[in-house]
Order: C-alpha cells, then sequence, then structure tokens
C-alpha cells in the first residue's frame, strides 16, 4: 500500500475528481487527498442539469455525489471556490490561486470542459444562456417557467444532446423553441442522418420548430435583453432567451502550460492519456471530459464527454495512482431523456466509420434498437424506449464477431445469441 504520508491531488470537483477521491479512500490509500473544486459547490453530477433538475422533477440534494459530510469523514481536503493556476511537474508541486503551494506524489486532472462559445454581436445580453453548471441550470429553469408562463420565445444554437433536453425541458414548460442547427439533422455527426431524422420528428411533433443549414450571426436586443436571433441567411427568429449550445471543450489549459501531451483539436482536443489514464509524466493522470484516452479494444484514442465516462474513469484513474494494473477499456455510454423517449447509446461510430446501419423493433413508433455496422461487425447500438439490452449490445461490440443483419434485425433473435 502507498505510504501514508504521500499527497494524491486531485484538480477538478466534478463526478470523475469526485469518484477518485472515494476510490482511493474505499482502496486503503491512507496518505493525504486534496480535492480541489473551482466552483462553491461540492462535487455534484451534471445529468440533472438539462434533465430532472431542469425539470423541476428532482430537488438540488439529489444531483450532488455525496452528502456535505462525507468529506470530512473520509478525510477528503475539499478545496471550494480555489483554482490550480500552475504545475511545477520538476518540483511536482501545484499552485492554488491564491498563491498557496502544494507538493504531490500523484496529480489527478479531472478539469472537465467548458461550453463552446459564439463569437458574435448580443452574446453578452441577459437572456444568453450556457449550460453546464449548477447555477447555469438554475438560472436557465428561472428563464423556462418565465418563457412558459408568458409564452415566450427560446431559441437554441445546436441540436447536439443539450440542446435536444432543454428544448424538451422549455416545451414541457410551455415555451416556443426554435432550434437553429448547421446540420441537416439533429445530432447528425453522432447518429447520422437516418437516426438523427427520429429526433427531429420527436421535437416536431411536440412543436418545436427548427431552422437547418444555418448559424447564429447576431442576437439583437433592448434595454439589455433578448429580442431576436439572426441567421446567416437572412431570416429573423424571435427569441426572449437563446440557449447556445454547440458543444464543450476540453479545458486543457493548465496542462498545457505544464508542458503535457495533449490531442491535436482537430482530433477531439484533450489530454493524451494511455490505458491506464496515464499522462506524458508518470506521475500525472487525467480522467473524465479532459482525457483523451487510448481505448484497448476499439483500438483507438477517444476522448468521451458523457456521465459513464466520468462515473468509471475516475475510479480507474485513482487505482493507476495505487499502481494497480487498469486497462481503462470501457465501452462508451451515454443516455437522454427526452419527453416520452428515453434511449441508450452504447459504443463509438463516428461519421464514415459504418458502412450501415440495421434496425430493429419499430422506428416509427420509436420502440426500437439500432445497430452501426462496419464490415458486418457492430460499431455501436442505440435502444429507444427498449429496456435491458445494452449488456448483449456492448457484448457485440466487444466480440467485433461479424453477424448476419437479417437475424441482428429480427427480434426474435435474442442479442445474446449473435455474439457467441
Amino acid at each position: 500500500m502507498v505510504d501514508a504520508d504521500q499527497t494524491f491531488v486531485i484538480v477538478g470537483g466534478g463526478l470523475a475528481g469526485a469518484k477518485a477521491a472515494e476510490t482511493l479512500r474505499s482502496e486503503g490509500f491512507n496518505g493525504r487527498v486534496i480535492l480541489v473544486c473551482d466552483e462553491h459547490e461540492r462535487p455534484y453530477e451534471r445529468p440533472p442539469l438539462s434533465k430532472g433538475f431542469l425539470l423541476g422533477k428532482a430537488d438540488r440534494d439529489s444531483v450532488f455525489v455525496h452528502e456535505p459530510s462525507w468529506y470530512a469523514s473520509n478525510d477528503v481536503e475539499l478545496h471550494l471556490g480555489q483554482t490550480v493556476t500552475a504545475i511545477d511537474r520538476d518540483a511536482r508541486t501545484v499552485r492554488f490561486g491564491d498563491g498557496t503551494v502544494i507538493r504531490y506524489d500523484k496529480l489527478l486532472l479531472a478539469t472537465g470542459a467548458e461550453p463552446r462559445r459564439l463569437d458574435i454581436p448580443g452574446t453578452g445580453l441577459a437572456g444568453v444562456h450556457h449550460l453546464r453548471r449548477l447555477a447555469h441550470c438554475e438560472r436557465l429553469r428561472d428563464e423556462l417557467k418565465a418563457l412558459g408562463r408568458d409564452n415566450g420565445h427560446l431559441v437554441i444554437a445546436g441540436a447536439g444532446w443539450i440542446g435536444l433536453e432543454v428544448a424538451a425541458a422549455a416545451r414541457t414548460y410551455g415555451a416556443e423553441v426554435t432550434i437553429v442547427e448547421a446540420d441537416p439533422t439533429p445530432l447528425h455527426r453522432v447518429l447520422g442522418p437516418e437516426l438523427g431524422q427520429v429526433f427531429a420528428d420527436l421535437h416536431a411533433a411536440h412543436g418545436v420548430r427548427f431552422h437547418f443549414g444555418a448559424r447564429l450571426t447576431e442576437i439583437t436586443g433592448q434595454d439589455g435583453m433578448v429580442l431576436a436571433a439572426r441567421t446567416d441567411d437572412g431570416e429573423e427568429h424571435p427569441a426572449h432567451a437563446v440557449l447556445v449550445a454547440i458543444g464543450a471543450a476540453p479545458r486543457t489549459t493548465l496542462a498545457e502550460n505544464a508542458g503535457l501531451a495533449l490531442v491535436d483539436r482537430a482530433d477531439g482536443g484533450g489530454v493524451a492519456v494511455d490505458e491506464t489514464l496515464r499522462t506524458s509524466d508518470p506521475d500525472v493522470f487525467a480522467a473524465g471530459d479532459v482525457a483523451a484516452a487510448h481505448h484497448p479494444a476499439l483500438h483507438t484514442r477517444l476522448r468521451v464527454e458523457h456521465w459513464a465516462n466520468a462515473l468509471n474513469g475516475g475510479p480507474a484513474a485513482a487505482r493507476a495512482m495505487l499502481g494497480q494494473s487498469v486497462s481503462y477499456d470501457r465501452v462508451p455510454y451515454f443516455f437522454s431523456d427526452q419527453y416520452d423517449l428515453g434511449m441508450e447509446y452504447s459504443g463509438w461510430a463516428p461519421p464514415g466509420s459504418y458502412d450501415q446501419i440495421v434496425t430493429r423493433g419499430d422506428v416509427g413508433k420509436r420502440e426500437f434498437v439500432a445497430f452501426w455496422l462496419k464490415d458486418g461487425r457492430v460499431l455501436a447500438g442505440m435502444n429507444v424506449n427498449v429496456w435491458d439490452v445494452t449488456e448483449p449490445i456492448q457484448k457485440l461490440i466487444r466480440s467485433r464477431a461479424q453477424v448476419d443483419p437479417e437475424r441482428l434485425a429480427d427480434p426474435s433473435v435474442p442479442l445474446e445469441t449473435l455474439a457467441a
């Protein structure tokens, strides 16, 4: 076991960092654990911010990873509202924003990601929102309630997961919603046009208006308030609020300034780590949204911005910091809830990587499973309002077995038998 006089520092107070601290203690590490969070809230989970908490179906306390007393009772030094401004790898120290310098034996970067911004006029108006933090969610939730009461209009830039989930919440509150998206369908770069259309139809059925093939160029307002949103094709959409949901960028500045190896932005960006989640420095690790990890099962480097990656990556990094044998090979997984549609997605099938899509079930009724294949092998699977199939889908992905598309599409054929 690691000596009790050692100090492990975790930079980033999200789910990955909190679960890493928890794992260090559960694995018996009795040295010093320092968890640095630049927010004034203790670590919390982010999915509720665009789902249950945004909708008012979950209370505030339910979003937090641990009870307030957990950190003291587990001797985890939680520094809230504090930043790490520099890493000195030679001295193995981190410098806090207040000038404090702490020496570390192992360091975990779990700095997460931040919303991408629009560089257009009007983004400083009061009704322009981003969604990443708990405070963002509380402000946006109040806005959606007011829009619903007043029949107000929300314009959303981006038809990704966050944009669609917020659109569903806004319609539930009664607000009018327009989504502006440069691609021809929602989720085009994740699901492709065939399955992206499923989500276009879902939202259209609930009164959402889409403006595809366009980008916002200006947000206009008066007296600091939003009045409209203009697009590059000359259209103007009435708006009382705007949500910018055009993706997130990994927070790599700290790692870059420390000279750690990074992944090119064109390839997704992030801090480059191996299958043990170790960076180019043997004493520094990275996990969660910021980590671009070599995936031993998929034979590629991935940066995954979803809840399951933080949930599982933080503990994996903690075990690697303790010197345990680690090979982080979880199949990427995420989920979404929109209106009466629930879905789970497993795998990795970026544009151009697949040559066939197979579905089983009823796509029209939104009760189906879709599979993305390359050369007859399943790269990814998405179950929509069909449950308890994640394990066999992931088994198919891992097996890399060639499957018969007709049997794959046949609901009477158990998925478990296809990976044999």
